[in-house]
């Protein structure tokens, strides 16, 4: 801030040299850089990836449904159950495997909580029966219980849509991060150009030293 100040102060200084003058702008550009430049490239930043998560939450919001489903059973009873859609036959696995590992150390601690995975059906919004392994939404499940999950048009289990909010959340960090690394950018370059002037500097300087040093103190030398 200082050396931007100095372009007004050494626009007449008898001892300025033109490096001087010089970073004195390089600082002052770099000062508007940080306080106008990076916030308006975050401001843009951000608008761009708000649009684009807004739109993509409109397409989920769109595609994805929130459909009612019926507990049918626990699902360590169906690991060999063969009624379970295609489309679920993954997840069933994975839970399967999960029950088994459990009932054969009922003894052994939880390190975390986790959600009791259960049998459910559900018709799907183009009239489709589902049935497959999902997440209880009450503990303990019990049969006969219903409970809403997202799908989407063909009865798949799919996640829950992007929320405006959380989408608008992201789309200020991603802006207030573009702004960082663009100051952060600004900052570097202009270190680096201080550092390459003052080298330059001390080379003027070894140089004049070199030419008079020599002849001080020498009679005769006019020093």
């Amino acid at each position: 801030m200082r050396t931007a100040m100095g372009v007004w102060r050494w626009r007449r200084n008898p001892l300025r040299r033109p490096t001087d003058l010089f970073e004195a702008w390089v600082a002052f550009a770099a000062l508007v850089c940080v306080l106008v430049v990076a916030p308006a490239i975050g401001w843009v930043a951000g608008l761009r990836v708000d649009g684009t998560l807004q739109q993509a939450a409109h397409e989920q919001r769109q595609e994805r449904h929130l459909v009612p489903a019926v507990v049918l059973r626990p699902a360590s009873e169906s690991a060999t159950s063969a009624d379970t859609d295609a489309d679920a036959s993954a997840s069933v696995g994975v839970s399967a495997s999960a029950s088994a590992s459990a009932s054969a150390d009922t003894s052994a601690p939880r390190t975390s909580p986790h959600r009791t995975q259960i049998v459910a059906s559900w018709t799907a919004p183009d009239g489709s029966s589902h049935q497959g392994t999902v997440p209880a939404a009450e503990e303990p499940p019990r049969p006969g219980e219903r409970f809403r999950i997202w799908t989407d048009a063909r009865g798949r289990l799919v996640g829950q849509p992007l929320d405006p909010s959380a989408a608008m959340f992201h789309a200020g960090m991603a802006g207030l991060a573009a702004a960082i690394c663009v100051a952060t950018l600004v900052e570097t370059v202009r270190r680096l150009v201080v550092r390459r002037l003052m080298h330059r500097r001390y080379i003027r300087l070894d140089r004049a030293w070199a030419a008079a040093g020599p002849d001080w103190g020498r009679a005769g030398a006019g020093s």
